[in-house]
């Protein structure tokens, strides 16, 4: 190994453990933009014989909101990778794309203000790829600041960011079976993310996240968002138009430091099951149903109601969502720790089961194929070794080890209990000991990555 390129790798490594803040940015003229540009979309599709978007407008400024979040780079691809882990977009079973974060380990730097900002790595992308980068790195800034708002606003409750299209996939065929043309707008436009804050025992308080990114102007960002404001509008939990959910625009200059743009519709929706006494059990394996994708929608008048393309749960299937959300997010921690039998058991049939019933490594029936004990928390999973600038580096991502024997073994209501027991205890150190970065979460997962042999 070229002692000098070895010296280069563990610089970029370090850079990944250093704490940078992006800026948070809402208020009431952001949200008069948003409008605007939602009138001119509209305007254009009117013209064009489309006819307006249907989308949710009670959208406002964030109230309280931080003035800035604080980080680290490999926090951020921790957020992408988990992510992607339950994707099922390629032939990896969803391990390729979780290991596809680690494109982003040269993409961000912390500025002279100790501001996060594009490095020259990440500036030099060809065009095409730009939607990507702009894609991947604004869901995972957008699952960050949306996990630290609701942890803010219920300190005494766990945060889940749960994938919205392998939720939905639970209950409805998202994709097109018929062959006859294109689904309807509202069927096609989904929020990324259901936000779950939870105790155990406790009915679920739960919102959506739609959220998207740009390498563009901030009138882009305002274009993005009224977009983004027609991805909520097809998600409805109880009554039409009465969930809450936050818009969540990342603006990714060229030259200067990255912003986040967020606005919200404020509110509460409670999973408290009608008619029903006992909680869900989330140790219930969830068979594929095959929901009807309408939404009811009163009109005016309140006694004249129609029906209208979309996803509704009502409160008789409440226990039914709960159980999907939590199985939903115990698909993507084991998928994160290497995938495989353990992740099939959580999915249905179009949630991708079949796609992670055989295991991609030796032995992993039994448990992961890769243990690392980091600040004295044995945790279990798996590794990816590859070359970066011409040096080895190992990346390892896991989940605490007993936290994932409980879903090794089915058990996510023991997981849940221990988990939210654990929730203000994980070492905040963005560094260990023969580790160069290294990021815990709340939900007992960890990535770490170093020189290879160290």
């Amino acid at each position: 190994m070229n002692k000098d390129e070895s010296k280069a790798v563990t610089e970029i490594l370090h850079e990944l453990s250093g704490t940078s803040h992006v800026q948070v940015r809402s208020s009431t003229e952001l949200a008069a933009h948003v409008s605007e540009a939602a009138e001119d979309e509209d305007e254009k599709r009117t013209g064009n014989g489309q006819g307006k978007l249907r989308r949710r407008t009670d959208y406002r400024a964030v109230r309280n909101a931080p003035r800035s979040l604080t980080l680290t780079p490999w926090q951020i691809i921790h957020a992408i990778g988990l992510g992607a882990a339950a994707a099922r977009q390629g032939a990896g079973r969803g391990l390729a794309e979780h290991w596809g974060s680690l494109r982003y380990i040269q993409a961000l730097e912390g500025s002279q203000g100790d501001y996060l900002q594009l490095s020259s790595e990440g500036r030099d992308l060809l065009r095409f790829y730009k939607a990507t980068q702009s894609g991947e790195i604004g869901t995972g800034f957008a699952s960050l600041l949306a996990e630290r708002l609701i942890r803010s606003r219920y300190p005494d409750h766990s945060v889940s960011v749960i994938p919205a299209d392998v939720a939905l996939k639970a209950g409805w065929t998202l994709r097109s079976t018929s062959g006859t043309g294109a689904r309807p707008e509202p069927l096609q436009r989904r929020p990324h993310f259901f936000v779950e804050a939870w105790q155990p025992g406790q009915p679920s308080k739960v919102l959506l996240v739609s959220s998207k990114g740009t390498h563009s102007s901030v009138q882009q960002v305002h274009k993005q968002l009224s977009t983004a404001s027609a991805h909520v509008d097809s998600v409805h939990i109880g009554p039409y138009g009465t969930v809450p959910y936050l818009l969540i625009g990342t603006e990714i200059p060229k030259k200067e430091s990255l912003a986040l743009h967020i606005l919200e519709a404020p509110g509460t929706t409670v999973l408290s099951p009608s008619g029903e006494t006992s909680e869900a059990d989330l140790d219930l394996t969830l068979g594929q149903e095959n929901r009807v994708a309408d939404v009811v929608r009163h009109a005016a008048r309140e006694r004249e109601r129609m029906t209208i393309p979309g996803f509704q749960v009502l409160p008789e299937s409440f226990n039914w969502l709960s159980i999907v959300l939590a199985r939903t997010e115990a698909a993507t921690l084991t998928a994160f720790t290497g995938g495989g039998k353990p992740t099939a058991q959580y999915l249905t049939k179009e949630q991708g089961r079949r796609h992670f019933q055989h295991d991609v490594h030796a032995n992993t029936d039994r448990l992961r194929d890769v243990g690392h004990r980091i600040h004295d928390i044995d945790f279990v999973g798996t590794d990816h070794i590859y070359r970066l600038n011409g040096t080895r580096v190992e990346a390892f991502s896991g989940l605490e080890k007993s936290l994932y024997m409980h879903l090794h073994h089915g058990r996510v209501n023991e997981y849940r209990h221990e988990v939210h027991k654990l929730r203000d205890q994980w070492p905040g150190s963005s560094t260990a000991k023969q580790w160069s970065a290294v990021s815990i979460r709340a939900d007992g997962t960890v990535l770490a990555i170093r020189l290879q042999g160290e």
